[in-house]
């Protein structure tokens, strides 16, 4: 019996279990149901609300877009715009207010144009040179000008060799087929229709050497110009000045072939080697000590390919001039002199004039003037 009443107790007490059970799982059911439906309600509510603040918003927002455009618009185009305007304006007005008139255009009759021959308008007054040289050869070629046309002598030494004739520009050019001797010669100039001597002469030095150690100089009332120098040269090689300088030092300038070696030896004594510039222009110096006056020196001056072979080769003898310190031997410059001719006659080479230039501290040696004093660097 025990037994029997407890388990039917057990059923009775899941039972109520299972119903309180299911009763509150009906009431959650429910509840959730309401709070959902709620809850829905609520949310479609809300969404209505914000699309049609949104909207209300995205209209405002449009609106405003619209007034800054047009803005943007007025500030970036005002100026055309404002042209556009005034240039209707004015054809407008143009248009009301301006008389159609005809006009008439009265050509001017022009003449037919004459062609006249241009006259000839530089003139000289009395035959002037251009330039006087001496070829290889020994020919001398003497260039100038004078009235177009017109017929100049050309004297050498106050005698009249030749008679030339100007061409329409006023030139003329005298090229004689015979040589001048070695020696010394004053060419001059004369208008063999009006007989008007030429201002200016040319002095001209013919060497026993050659044209190489020539020389022409232009002689005016102002001082003498060098027209044609003596020059040493072999092919690409040429020695425009050697300057043997107090302190013992010579320095022998020229050009040559570009980037090659020119060097330099006395009496065969190599003395030193410097390059050749881009520009062709080289200068080579060397203690060499003091050179004996009287004495006969050989200074040779070579040009070297890029392997070192001689391919041009000066050589250049010369006496040593006795000179001093003295500054008591002076010489007054006449018209017609030039440092060369000065330096051949007293120092007996006229390639030598530089010491009588530095001497003098003369910064241009072409150009000395009458009645200047110079020092001479030479014992009497």
């Amino acid at each position: 019996m025990a037994t029997t009443n407890m388990g039917k107790t057990k059923r009775s007490t899941d039972d109520m279990i299972n119903d309180a059970i299911d009763r509150q799982q009906s009431w959650l059911d429910n509840r959730r149901a309401f709070t959902r439906n709620f809850l829905k309600r609520f949310n479609v509510f809300e969404k209505k609300e914000d699309s049609k603040k949104a909207t209300a918003k995205k209209i405002v927002v449009i609106e405003k877009r619209k007034e800054n455009k047009n803005r943007t618009v007025l500030k970036a185009y005002w100026f055309p715009i404002l042209c556009a305007l005034m240039v209707i304006l004015i054809a407008l007005f143009v248009l009301l207010f301006k008389v159609n008139a005809p006009v008439k255009v009265i050509a001017p009759s022009v003449p037919e144009p004459i062609i006249r021959p241009v006259k000839h308008t530089v003139k000289y007054n009395t035959p002037s040179f251009d330039l006087v040289r001496i070829e290889k050869t020994g020919n001398i070629i003497v260039a100038g000008r004078n009235v177009r046309e017109s017929n100049v002598s050309i004297v050498i030494n106050k005698k009249v060799v030749a008679t030339v004739h100007t061409n329409k520009e006023g030139e003329f050019v005298y090229a004689p087929n015979d040589t001048l001797k070695p020696g010394n010669y004053v060419i001059s100039l004369i208008d063999a229709e009006k007989n008007i001597k030429s201002v200016d002469s040319v002095f001209v030095y013919i060497s026993e050497q050659g044209y190489k150690n020539s020389v022409s100089l232009l002689m005016t009332k102002n001082g003498s110009k060098v027209m044609q120098a003596p020059v040493l040269a072999d092919g690409d090689l040429i020695v425009s000045k050697i300057d043997y300088l107090d302190n013992g030092r010579m320095v022998v300038t020229g050009k040559a072939l570009p980037r090659l070696r020119v060097s330099l030896s006395l009496n065969d004594k190599y003395l030193g080697f410097a390059r050749v510039s881009d520009y062709k222009n080289y200068g080579l110096g060397a203690d060499v000590g003091e050179l004996k006056s009287g004495e006969s020196y050989k200074l040779n001056i070579r040009l070297h390919d890029g392997e070192g072979t001689v391919i041009a080769d000066i050589e250049h003898k010369f006496i040593m001039p006795e000179m001093t310190g003295d500054d008591n031997t002076f010489y007054t410059v006449r018209r017609g002199d030039c440092l060369w001719v000065i330096a051949r006659n007293f120092l007996r080479k006229g390639i030598l004039f530089t010491m009588i230039a530095e001497r003098n501290t003369i910064k241009n040696p072409d150009l000395i003037y009458p009645d200047q004093l110079l020092q001479i660097p030479l014992k009497d």
